[in-house]
């Protein structure tokens, strides 16, 4: 039996038909970094939304990979303070 794939571009978004492809590619890795951010650290969800200044259901859903409620320039805001800290990806 033959198997019949698509080959990636390299963005799932864009292979699924997304239209902010791009945009959806650039959150997940801003996601992937802050969560790797928050593993390396050992923070707890209840430290890490204390340090971030967030509540621990956006840091629960971050840490889930699901961040919908989550924007970019807050994922930024995250990603600056965690590296401010001193934490390496």
């Amino acid at each position: 039996m033959k198997k019949i794939y698509e080959k990636s571009s390299g963005n799932v978004f864009d292979d699924i038909g997304l239209p902010s492809a791009e945009k959806e590619l650039l959150k997940a890795k801003l996601v992937v970094q802050v969560f790797r951010l928050i593993k390396a650290r050992g923070l707890s969800q209840s430290k890490a939304s204390e340090l971030l200044g967030t509540t621990r259901a956006q840091i629960s859903s971050l840490m889930h990979l699901r961040p919908a409620s989550i924007s970019m320039s807050r994922l930024m805001h995250f990603r600056a303070i965690l590296d401010r800290q001193g934490a390496t990806p």
